[in-house]
C-alpha cells in the first residue's frame, strides 16, 4: 500500500502537517471541568471532578492528592462494535495518562483527595491516546486543577521510509514506526514517550524534533480554546 505519493500523503497533508483540530472547554455543565476534541476523525470528551476526597478512605494519601484516569472506548467508537467496559488496552492508557498527569498537577497541594477524570472516545482513529491527553489537560485546567502547564500530546511516525507527524489511521496500520509524545512546552520535559517499530538514531532525533514543534501548534490551540470560554463567560 503505497502511502505518500509526489511528496503528499493519502489525505492530501504535508509530511508535517497535522489533521484538523477543533477543541472546546467547559461544555458539561456537571463536571468540575471538561473539553471537546475532534482531532481528524477522532473525537473525544473530556470530564474532570475534584479534587474531592477519596473514598474509601484507606486510599488517602496524606501528603498528596490521588490522580486516576479512566480513558474508555465507546462500543459504537470503532468500525467493528467493541465489547463495552475496560479491556487491557485501556487500562494500561488510563495509567499511563495517570503518570503523565501526576507529573504536572501540583497534587502536594491536595492532601487525602483524589482528582478524577474521565477520557471517553466517542469516535476513534488513529491517536486517540494522544487527543485525549491533549483534551484532558484542557478539562483540568477548566476545573481550576493547579498544574506546571497545559500538556499537548501528538505522534511522529515513519511512513515510506518517510518521517511524518500525527499519522492517521492508515499510516498507523501500514506504517514502520509510531512514537507518541507529549511535553511540558514551557520547560520543553517530556511527560510521555513510547514507541512501536524501529527508528535510526538520526532518525529518533529528527522525530523528536518534529513533536516538538507539532506540541507548539496544538499547545496554542489549548490555550485559544480556554480563552474563547472565558472570554465568553459561559
Amino acid at each position: 500500500m503505497e502511502l505518500i505519493k509526489d511528496g503528499k500523503r493519502l489525505d492530501g497533508r504535508n509530511l508535517d502537517e497535522l489533521r484538523p483540530i477543533k477543541i472546546e472547554a467547559g461544555i458539561l455543565k456537571r463536571a468540575d471541568g471538561s473539553a471537546y476534541i475532534e482531532w481528524g476523525k477522532n473525537k473525544i470528551l473530556a470530564a474532570v471532578y475534584g479534587p474531592r476526597e477519596v473514598h474509601p478512605r484507606h486510599l488517602q494519601d496524606p501528603t498528596k492528592a490521588l490522580v486516576q484516569c479512566r480513558y474508555n472506548m465507546a462500543p459504537f467508537s470503532v468500525t467493528e462494535r467493541k465489547k463495552p467496559g475496560p479491556d487491557r488496552r485501556s487500562v494500561e492508557i488510563s495509567k499511563i495518562i495517570s503518570e503523565v498527569f501526576e507529573n504536572v498537577i501540583f497534587t502536594e497541594q491536595f492532601p487525602r483527595t483524589t482528582i478524577d477524570f474521565f477520557i471517553e472516545v466517542l469516535q476513534a482513529d488513529a491517536g486517540t491516546r494522544c487527543s485525549g491527553i491533549t483534551a484532558a489537560s484542557v478539562a483540568l485546567a477548566d476545573a481550576g486543577v493547579p498544574m506546571r502547564d497545559l500538556i499537548p500530546a501528538c505522534a511522529v511516525g515513519k511512513v515510506d521510509g518517510k518521517l511524518v507527524v500525527d499519522l492517521c489511521k492508515e499510516e498507523d496500520n501500514n506504517g514502520e514506526a509510531d512514537m507518541p509524545l507529549a511535553i511540558i512546552p514551557r520547560t520543553k520535559e517530556i511527560l510521555l514517550l513510547q514507541m512501536d517499530g524501529k527508528l535510526s538514531f538520526e532518525e529518533f532525533d529528527r522525530a523528536l524534533k518534529m513533536g516538538f514543534e507539532a506540541c507548539s501548534k496544538i499547545y496554542e490551540l489549548q490555550k485559544q480554546s480556554l480563552r474563547k470560554k472565558y472570554s465568553s463567560g459561559i
